[in-house]
């Protein structure tokens, strides 16, 4: 019963001064213009929600410990409780809401948010054993404190991040302290039972102005409160929870937004980005523009944060399943990406790809490392066909094109099995299809040994549905200047053939000129 008039009371507490504060900011102009491209709201709006959120709460909590203290009820508050988890709460929300006037450096949110996650750890809520890895085996501060510190430093700027559509930050927060809620319901923690219970109310009496389209943001003072209560309530509510199960269930039930969060650093990493600028490649950003209204996009988001929620609470019932939930997990998060069509993760698997390619690669320029040394001894153009055949056929190109800047005026079949094309080039192929209209050509600037320009050579590629197994510096450097000297070569040998067929024919045309004379 007292929980329920915790949340009724915070709940109403939170209608009345988000209300308050709405009216109050827009009077003195404490509102936010839409000045970047990445602001989804067209008018302007006050930002400072997260008063009414963190005034209701504090004012049902105090009064829910005094009213304890008075009629003489056991109580799950008291002041090393206040001091320990609700201390360290105030300097977020102050850095927050300071942070709504003046903006902070990203270094001075970080190290003040440092201070409050130490604070934390020494007031007894912070991680403390890692069931998956050492048991039940406590580990010392030196390594606990670290992990508490990236926890709450994930968690608090997670919540910030996601807060770019209206009632996404604040709806997605309400469904994680409702699972924490329920987890501390089951693995009895009442000191946490009442502070979720009260975030809760308070959370949902602001959703009521901040749905879409939203009259008052949350704004820094009121995500980075609810991160941070939220990161330490997952942690205080686990304490009592068996060890593999507090490791996994934070971690699960808050998979939206520490799944937001790495997305965010892994993007910005790959694009070679500075991590703390923004951009409008978030997941509710994605979702946009796959055509989803603000609303849908909100309600989807629900549903994915709901998903989670659900499965941390099998593994709260089903310890057991701990694989199967993560494994569901996975690869639902991974078919989720794939969805969302990050164009930095296209890459980075193009790159893992080729990573798996990489024999098939290492063999295909061993290939034209010896086909380099193979048209070394060529000096006819059948002999370099064959070579570049034998070499490109089974990376992927289909055919060759050879064009000279100056026609020596020789027949087509001298060149044999080069064949004559309309263009006047002369082609070479090997695909059974035929050569038509290529996707793609690579073409390589052919040069004799005195530096003069002969033409150029084609690659001809068909096919571009699997990516090309070779870098393409390896056909720029040796095996270019290799494929210039036979052509050369070949050249010339055609043009001292046809000068000695000159000479026959001049001989012999002399020989009967004179026969004719004597007769």
């Amino acid at each position: 019963m007292a929980y329920l008039l915790a949340f009724v009371a915070c709940l109403f507490l939170s209608m009345v001064s988000t209300w308050y504060v709405r009216n109050f900011a827009n009077a003195k102009g404490w509102i936010d213009l839409p000045k970047s491209d990445r602001h989804m709201h067209s008018i302007p709006v006050p930002r400072l929600g997260g008063i009414a959120i963190y005034f209701s709460f504090m004012t049902v909590v105090t009064l829910t410990m005094v009213i304890q203290y008075f009629w003489g009820a056991a109580s799950s508050l008291h002041v090393r409780t206040m001091v320990g988890l609700l201390g360290p709460a105030l300097i977020v929300f102050l850095l927050g809401l300071f942070d709504d006037v003046h903006p902070v450096s990203p270094y001075w949110k970080f190290a003040i948010q440092t201070v409050a996650a130490i604070w934390l750890y020494a007031g007894g809520y912070g991680i403390h054993k890692l069931g998956l890895i050492h048991g039940e085996q406590v580990l010392g501060w030196v390594y606990c404190l670290p992990m508490t510190i990236l926890w709450v430093l994930l968690i608090t700027n997670a919540f910030n991040l996601i807060d770019g559509l209206d009632g996404l930050s604040a709806g997605s927060a309400l469904f994680s302290t409702l699972v924490v809620f329920v987890m501390s319901v089951i693995v009895p923690n009442p000191l946490v039972t009442l502070l979720t219970i009260a975030l809760a109310g308070a959370t949902l009496g602001f959703l009521r102005f901040n749905f879409h389209p939203a009259t008052i943001f949350l704004g820094d003072s009121g995500s980075l409160f609810i991160g941070f209560m939220l990161a330490a309530l997952a942690l205080a509510g686990s304490q009592k929870a068996p060890t593999i199960v507090a490791v996994a269930i934070p971690i699960v039930s808050l998979g939206f937004p520490i799944l937001d969060v790495a997305l965010a650093v892994a993007r910005r990493f790959l694009a070679g980005k500075p991590l703390f600028d923004g951009d409008k490649h978030h997941i509710h950003h994605k979702l946009l523009k796959r055509g989803l209204s603000q609303r849908d996009a909100v309600f989807t988001l629900y549903a994915v944060t709901a998903g989670f929620g659900f499965l941390s609470l099998i593994l709260l019932q089903q310890r057991k399943a701990i694989a199967l939930v993560l494994a569901v997990t996975g690869i639902g998060i991974f078919l989720g990406v794939q969805q969302l069509r990050y164009q930095e993760f296209a890459e980075l698997l193009s790159a893992l790809q080729r990573v798996t390619q990489r024999r098939q690669i290492l063999a295909n320029h061993v290939a034209v490392r010896h086909a380099a040394d193979s048209l070394n001894e060529c000096n006819d153009f059948r002999s370099i066909c064959q070579v570049l055949q034998r070499a490109l056929q089974p990376i992927g190109f289909d055919a060759i094109r050879l064009q000279m800047l100056n026609p020596n005026g020789f027949s087509p079949s001298s060149f044999q099995p080069l064949c004559k094309a309309p263009d006047g080039s002369l082609l070479f192929s090997w695909s059974p299809r035929g050569v038509g209209e290529p996707p793609w050509e690579l073409r390589l600037e052919l040069a004799t040994n005195s530096h003069e320009r002969w033409g150029y050579v084609t690659l001809i590629r068909m096919s571009d549905g699997e990516p090309l197994a070779l870098d393409v510096n390896v056909l720029t450097d040796g095996f270019r200047i290799a494929l210039s000297s036979a052509v050369d070569r070949a050249s010339t040998r055609l043009e001292a053939l046809g000068q000695n067929e000159g000479d026959v024919q001049k001989a012999e045309t002399h020989k009967f000129a004179a026969g004719s004379m004597m007769d």
